[in-house]
């Protein structure tokens, strides 16, 4: 008789990699919040730091280069680290389904070696999804500038990536709040989207979303979101949709995404008019042409609240610019050509050659519009209707265009 395996080992493979000092911190929240499906890994150059690590993996990379003292803030040390390591890292990522990559850019060794760690999960044929961290404006503009370069490295590396500036932080918190209070706000990110997609993975839904249903959403998509949004009350599905896609924390808005994953659980109250509202609230934000793909899930915990997940991608995948620039450009050179276009050239180019002596403006004009006009002029038009690049005549050629009486004169 045919049976249905549904064992936990039959679920996506998820590992959450921390890289350097900012990912570890993040990692070590996540599992003091309870997160659960996926498997935790730390990475870092630094042997005193990757002691505090909470994570069932540890690892330590680049030990004969660095000597477990760090990497000293400088990005290619973080990368040659973990590149010496790479065999390592590859063998800790292997049969991963997904993995996701923080780090705090700005530093050494998440800056330098996490666009690393995200190539070999992606040469493994993972789904790789980088979160990470830009500094704060006080800490420098060469720190902001390691951090930019290190995100457009790590761009390149993972299907999809999302950028959570931490001047952001200072918005939505006030002077009291805690520093670990405020970080963890900004884990909560991470934190939500990884357990958001480990219980799409994870959990049977009355329209089921699949492992299969992420890749499709989030494969090669560039720039994500990522939320997760909790409500209750008469407007409790709409008002979760707007809190999930809303996030102050995040330099992506939703507007003109074109792929979306929505996922709604609730109790066994959970109407279907409610789950069309919620779609209605995306239509209204999302690219025309989106590909939006909607699950439910009933669980009775829930009671009469509802929790909405969603993640956009395909904010990146807009249509080239350049070709309409070149279309327009062209007719503009061909007219240069044209002989209606001659008189208008003319005159500003007579006065550059001939500034002070006002009677050689005359003569020079009338050979010059004659070519225009005239199927057959007295001169070659090409000496006298095409400029230079610079918008001049070419010298040599100034005598053949002036009249007898005048080069004379100019002797």
């Amino acid at each position: 008789m045919f049976e249905l395996d549904t064992e936990l080992n039959q679920l996506a493979v998820i590992r959450v990699v921390g890289v350097g000092g900012g990912g570890n911190n993040a990692v070590n929240r996540m599992i003091a919040h309870g997160v659960r499906g996926v498997h935790f890994i730390s990475v870092n150059t630094d042997a005193q730091s990757l002691q505090l690590s909470r994570a069932e993996q540890k690892m330590q990379i680049g030990m004969k280069l660095t000597k477990g003292l760090g990497a000293g803030a400088n990005p290619e040390v973080g990368k040659k680290a973990a590149e010496e390591s790479r065999d390592e890292l590859t063998a800790a990522l292997k049969g991963a389904d997904m993995v996701f990559v923080t780090a705090g850019m700005g530093g050494g060794t998440g800056t330098g070696a996490a666009p690393i760690v995200a190539e070999v999960a992606k040469e493994l044929g993972a789904l790789t999804v980088g979160v990470v961290t830009r500094p704060f404006t006080f800490e420098g503009r060469r720190r902001a500038t390691q951090a930019e370069k290190g995100i457009q490295e790590l761009r390149k590396a993972v299907d999809t990536l999302i950028v959570i500036p931490n001047d952001r932080l200072l918005q939505v918190v006030d002077k009291n709040t805690p520093m670990n209070e405020a970080f963890k706000q900004a884990d909560d990110i991470l934190r939500q989207g990884v357990q958001g997609i480990s219980d799409l993975i994870a959990v049977p839904g009355l329209i089921n979303l699949d492992f299969a249903d992420v890749k499709t959403i989030m494969t090669d998509t560039g720039s994500a979101l990522m939320g997760v949004g909790e409500a209750s009350g008469e407007t409790r599905v709409v008002d979760a949709v707007r809190k999930a896609i809303s996030s102050p924390l995040l330099e992506t808005s939703i507007e003109g995404a074109r792929g979306v994953l929505l996922n709604i659980t609730g109790g066994s109250n959970l109407g279907m008019l409610e789950v069309h509202e919620a779609a209605e609230v995306l239509n209204e934000v999302v690219d025309p042409e989106a590909n939006i793909i909607f699950g439910a899930v009933i669980d009775e915990s829930m009671k009469d609240s509802v929790r909405v997940t969603i993640i956009a991608t395909g904010f990146d995948q807009q249509p080239a610019i350049g070709v309409a620039g070149r279309v327009v450009n062209v007719p503009s050179e061909r007219v240069v050509a044209q002989p209606v276009m001659q008189p208008t050239m003319q005159p500003v180019m007579q006065p550059t050659m001939q500034p002070v002596m006002q009677p050689t403006m005359q003569p020079v004009m009338q050979p010059t519009m004659q070519p225009a006009v005239q199927p057959q002029p007295v001169h070659p038009p090409m000496t006298v209707v095409e400029p230079t690049a610079t918008g001049k005549q070419n010298s040599a050629n100034d005598d053949v265009d002036i009249p007898h009486f005048i080069r004379n004169h100019r002797r």
